[in-house]
């Protein structure tokens, strides 16, 4: 089948399919577009002609019955032609020179003429851009790093602090506080470092630009701040910070028990009970603050409320070691000793590790008549946290007090190695020196302890003890001057004002004696603490009030503080379901072997326990030590040199 398609300027389109002998397709045509221009309409069948020629005898056929329709729609065309719509096609080379008409290779030029206009255009415009030129950009060598490396540079800047690496950890924080400067956490830290190097003024610096940066809403900044600026003795100050931190997040318990202790600091008990029940309501139950008011309850004498409050705190964080080993120091106080023994034995399995814990323990059993079980905890200790010299220190004195004097000395000597900054260190081994007559020993050691610090209240012991020491041998001028200085540094010390007296009085100095006394009670701070505080603070402490008043008939009974209170720890263990007694409710209970419910039993068995939770041999003990001692010693002497090095090279 063929169509013809012819136009007034005598254009047509010429389609000439044919079928294919294939058998594998019935419709296989082939398509010929041409567009041609000629100069007369008689040209068309010679062009014809020479088609027809080259075609085969069907598609002749075909093609002479096309031609008759085509000639029947000419007829029938009011012009003569029938108009079709050109598609727009591609052509090769050739086909273009021979058929190409003017009209279409003029516009084919304004085509390109513009196309060129337009190429150059962009090839300038390329030129002043860089952005079509990426090779030439050149990244900024500082680029913000992934947000999961800030996690990993705050931990190792606390692994350097911890190593006292306190350069690479300023880096390392600075760094990210000019990734990261709107997070709070790189000042905190930064601050802290800062601090402990007693830069107090870049920590400051540094605490208010975190400020800035986080508009005043971080309130672990505020606490942070405030706890240096205690520490610089800026009460004013840091009473204010802590509010700030309170008003940034009511919830920070850190902040309300920090402002707390810096009351109690100052006397202000009912102010610190004020604010510790503020911490509760707002943060909910909290270890910390149980802990800080049972421990108020217990230098007011009030022991069944220091009991409750306790078990109120290791019922919140049963793995709070600080909690269980305050407890048992109250029961030691009230000599039960039972009760005592398992609450250390509850703090050691909170936290196996922890150096007071172990401390506190042994010497506990020391002082009870137990001293191989005394050595035997404090050798733990030792060995779970050999930097400690506090350890060995009590270790040296119930050496010295059991066994020999050189083997304390040895000790003395590895702790004031550990730590040379370890006053307690020098002022025991000091007394040591001073028991056993050397007295030029003696003075050197307290003199060391001084050069250390001369304002702290170990300075003020220190100054008592060497006062006493001048006293024993006759230099009373020097024993008064050193009684004077340890009360210009603590004037609150009972024993260092009774010293003193006891001195005028063997001089036979009656008046004077009673005069340091009467002095004592007149600058004496004493403390006054009711019990007042237990109406408001018991619609804080117990989110199940409302029905312990009703277990308890508290609302048509005249409501006492001690008395309720006392009720309450007897009661309030059902309705609360803590799950532990008080361990001293029952004092015989070795007697009767009764065991107390919620504490350890009396089957601990420490060899086990140290074999299976800490992999430490009992009977290897004292070959640890050694060991540690060696590689103590081998620290402390690279350590020396690398300080001689450093002080020689500036």
């Amino acid at each position: 089948m063929q169509v013809f398609s012819s136009c007034p300027k005598s254009q047509f389109l010429l389609f000439s399919p044919s079928l294919s002998s294939d058998s594998s397709s019935k419709f296989n045509c082939r398509i010929a577009i041409k567009y041609i221009r000629s100069s007369s309409r008689e040209s068309f069948p010679a062009l014809e002609e020479k088609r027809l020629n080259a075609e085969s005898p069907d598609d002749k056929e075909i093609n002479k019955e096309s031609e008759r329709r085509r000639t029947r729609s000419v007829k029938e065309s009011p012009e003569g032609f029938l108009v079709v719509r050109k598609p727009t096609v591609e052509s090769s080379g050739e086909e273009t020179d021979a058929y190409s008409t003017v009209e279409g290779a003029e516009a084919d030029e304004q085509e390109r003429s513009s196309s060129s206009l337009i190429d150059v255009g962009l090839s300038e415009l390329a030129k002043k851009l860089p952005m079509f030129e990426p090779k030439s950009v050149e990244l900024s060598p500082e680029v913000k790093p992934l947000g999961v490396n800030l996690e990993l540079a705050l931990y190792r800047a606390k692994v350097l602090a911890r190593k006292y690496q306190f350069e690479e950890a300023e880096r390392i924080l600075r760094q990210c506080i000019k990734f990261w400067p709107e997070d709070g956490r790189p000042y905190v830290a930064l601050g802290k470092v800062l601090t402990k190097q007693s830069k107090y003024a870049e920590a400051r610096t540094i605490y208010e630009r975190g400020c800035q940066a986080t508009q005043g809403e971080n309130p672990y900044i505020w606490q942070c701040r405030a706890v240096m600026e205690n520490k610089m003795g800026n009460r004013r100050r840091a009473r204010e910070l802590f509010d700030a931190a309170t008003v940034a997040d009511k919830r920070h318990v850190a902040a309300w028990h920090g402002w707390a202790v810096l009351e109690l600091k100052e006397g202000n008990i009912k102010k610190a009970r004020h604010l510790l029940g503020k911490g509760l309501k707002y943060c909910g139950g909290n270890e910390y603050i149980y802990q800080t008011l049972a421990l108020l309850e217990a230098k007011a004498n009030r022991i069944e409320q220091a009991r409750y409050l306790f078990r109120r705190a290791t019922t919140c964080s049963p793995k709070s070691c600080a909690s269980w080993l305050a407890w048992a120091q109250l029961e030691m106080q009230q000599e039960n000793d039972l009760a005592a023994r398992k609450l250390f034995q509850e703090a050691v399995q909170a936290s196996p590790k922890n150096r007071f814990a172990w401390h506190v323990w042994g010497v506990f059993e020391a002082n009870l008549g137990n001293i191989d079980k005394g050595r035997k905890l404090l050798q733990i200790g030792h060995a779970l946290n050999p930097r400690d010299p506090v350890l060995l220190q009590s270790l040296a004195l119930l050496e010295y007090k059991h066994s020999s004097a050189n083997l304390a000395r040895v000790l003395f000597r590895r702790a004031s190695e550990l730590d040379p900054a370890h006053q307690p260190v020098w002022i025991a081994w000091g007394w040591m020196e001073w028991k056993e007559g050397n007295l030029g020993t003696a003075r050197d050691l307290y003199q060391r302890a001084l050069s250390i610090n001369s304002t702290s209240e170990s300075a003020a012991r220190c100054l008592h003890a060497w006062g006493v020491l001048e006293q024993r041998i006759g230099n009373l001028a020097a024993a008064r001057r050193l009684f004077r200085s340890s009360l210009n540094i603590n004037s609150q010390s009972y024993v260092t004002w009774m010293t003193c007296a006891s001195l005028e009085e063997e001089q036979g100095n009656f008046v004077r004696a009673e005069e340091i006394r009467n002095l004592y009670f007149q600058q004496r701070i004493e403390v006054v603490d009711d019990a007042s505080w237990v109406m408001g603070f018991l619609d804080i402490i117990d989110p199940a009030l409302d029905s312990i008043k009703k277990l308890l008939n508290l609302e048509n009974s005249d409501f006492k503080g001690k008395d309720s209170l006392k009720n309450i720890t007897g009661t309030n263990r059902d309705s609360a379901n803590e799950g532990s007694s008080d361990p001293s409710s029952n004092r015989n209970t070795e007697e009767t072997g009764e065991e107390e419910p919620g504490l350890t039993s009396s089957s601990f068995d420490l060899d086990t326990f140290i074999s299976e939770k800490l992999l430490l041999d009992a009977s290897k003990l004292a070959v640890q030590m050694e060991s540690s001692a060696i590689s103590a010693s081998k620290n402390v002497r690279y350590s020396r040199r690398a300080l001689r090095l450093e002080n020689r090279t500036s």
